[in-house]
């Protein structure tokens, strides 16, 4: 379901858990069902997020719901998160039905994505996204938040192509975009609404690492379970602190004026 203008129904959010053995030896993989798009699996010290509206995962009322109370019960118990697409599909950005339906439904569901934004490029724990395939608009400003982006080698696109569809990159999108990607793809990307091949896409900042698509989820929950095993949770929460700190409380000060600025032109 795509969620209306006025939000999501509260039967999305009910919380399912079902547990079962992942091998001999290993421990138990509990699964939650944060809402109809978005399952957590415990993988020992890593949950995984799955994100799936059997679709081209649009960013919703609901989707970004679902992610937030995902994130919600990770960062009180996980080590580290692991963000994956659907096949084919990271995501395309904000529902579309939304963003052209008023402009203070645009706005309001622009600032919940922004506010989604900030919260994993501030995480206290380690994120990785397993980035499944076409990551577009606010998928590809997602890209620019996590600690490091698994993607996977095919025909996809990844990027900002909010200015040839008539809609401005808001400035949170510019700045967390100017944070992470190199300087001689910066305009192209942001600018010029170039959207990368997987391979453009490492180079350009949006993706570390490439891999076959059947070997995004394994290669996303490995590099996790390492950034959990090998990092020390205190000092990282205070090293990101320090390296992102200023910029996320500059963005979240400058939400309203950005906002106030969004307007839908195509």
């Amino acid at each position: 379901m795509i969620a209306s203008a006025t939000g999501p129904s509260a039967a999305c959010f009910e919380s399912t858990a079902t547990f079962a053995r992942s091998g001999p030896g290993m421990a138990a993989i509990t699964s939650l069902a944060m809402s109809d798009f978005v399952r957590t699996t415990i993988h020992g010290d890593v949950h995984v997020i799955d994100l799936d509206d059997g679709k081209a995962n649009a960013l919703s009322f609901a989707v970004i719901d679902g992610l937030n109370a995902a994130l919600d019960a990770s960062e009180s118990s996980a080590g580290a998160v692991a963000i994956i697409g659907r096949d084919g599909k990271f995501s395309a950005g904000f529902d579309l039905k939304v963003m052209t339906s008023s402009i203070d439904d645009a706005r309001r569901l622009l600032r919940a994505g922004a506010e989604l934004a900030l919260r994993v490029y501030m995480s206290p724990i380690p994120i990785v996204l397993g980035i499944t395939g076409h990551a577009l608009a606010m998928g590809g400003i997602l890209a620019t938040t996590a600690d490091y982006r698994i993607g996977a080698d095919g025909p996809f696109k990844l990027g900002l192509n909010e200015v040839a569809i008539g809609m401005p990159v808001p400035t949170f999108g510019v700045e967390l975009c100017r944070d992470r990607l190199t300087h001689t793809w910066f305009t192209r990307c942001v600018q010029h609404a170039h959207l990368c091949t997987p391979t453009e896409a490492v180079a350009a900042g949006f993706l570390d690492e490439l891999v076959a698509p059947a070997d995004v989820r394994d290669g996303a929950i490995e590099r996790a379970a390492h950034l959990a095993a090998s990092l020390h949770r205190g000092p990282f929460r205070l090293t990101r602190n320090t390296m992102r700190a200023a910029t996320a409380a500059a963005l979240r000060d400058s939400l309203d004026a950005d906002m106030a600025l969004f307007e839908v032109t195509g």
